[in-house]
């Protein structure tokens, strides 16, 4: 299948809760979530931190209209795009936890590199 995967939400929905895991990746650095929701949040925090190195007052602008918190997008600013300057690409890990108790879904651990 190309493009993303729908996560079984509506496509407000599904955005709003996108939105909510990368503001909460980069707010606290790690984030324990379904696998699935973590490759679709994973792939668009690549992006936010990709136009975070640029710096400029365009790309603060760009990553505002996607992260909710005006805090969170300082600090990635700030602080977590100037770390990766080096790197290109793969920004974020996912570990595995296991499934979890009450429907077996497989529980992931998202985090910042």
């Amino acid at each position: 299948m190309n493009g993303y995967k729908k996560l079984g939400r509506n496509s407000a929905h599904r955005k709003s809760m996108l939105r909510n895991l990368v503001t909460d990746l980069f707010r606290e650095g790690r984030i324990s979530t379904t696998e699935d929701r973590a490759k679709e949040a994973g792939r668009i925090a690549e992006k936010m931190i990709t136009i975070a190195k640029k710096g400029d007052l365009h790309a603060r602008r760009q990553v505002l209209e996607y992260v909710f918190d005006e805090t969170v997008v300082a600090k990635l600013f700030d602080e977590i795009a100037p770390g990766y300057e080096t790197r290109n690409g793969g920004y974020t890990r996912i570990l595995k936890l296991g499934p979890r108790q009450g429907d077996n879904a497989e529980v992931v651990f998202l985090e910042l590199v």
